[in-house]
């Protein structure tokens, strides 16, 4: 079982910048993938970004690209999310979630762990 803690949503004004975390527990594994998605209210939940735990590669949304960086200290079990430019569309809960397998992937439904969420609310 693996345990997923986000932090560092917030409320921030147009062109401001947040820093997620992902504090990740238990049976992890560093081979496998982890992923960055948010829900608005009343919408399905989006992928962000996804990224490998060995070997770094990473994948974004076209919504994000250029605004949004996914990293990952391995050795803290950390997943973050760094956003910068956010736009009131941006505003949302983001999800973080690991799967069991050593790649990215866009597809909520291949994610096996998944976090409580945070939310993030960017102001006009």
């Amino acid at each position: 079982q693996v345990h997923l803690v986000e932090s560092g949503g917030g409320l921030v004004q147009a062109g401001g910048s947040l820093r997620l975390a992902c504090a990740a527990s238990g049976r992890t594994f560093n081979s496998n993938g982890m992923g960055w998605f948010r829900q608005a209210p009343g919408k399905e939940r989006d992928f962000v970004a996804a990224i490998t735990w060995s070997s770094g590669i990473t994948m974004y949304a076209d919504s994000v690209k250029g605004r949004f960086t996914i990293s990952r200290d391995s050795a803290k079990n950390m997943v973050y999310l760094q956003m910068i430019s956010l736009k009131p569309e941006d505003t949302a809960v983001y999800y973080c979630a690991a799967r069991k397998f050593a790649s990215v992937s866009g597809l909520s439904r291949n994610y096996d762990y998944w976090g409580q969420g945070t939310q993030v609310t960017v102001s006009s």
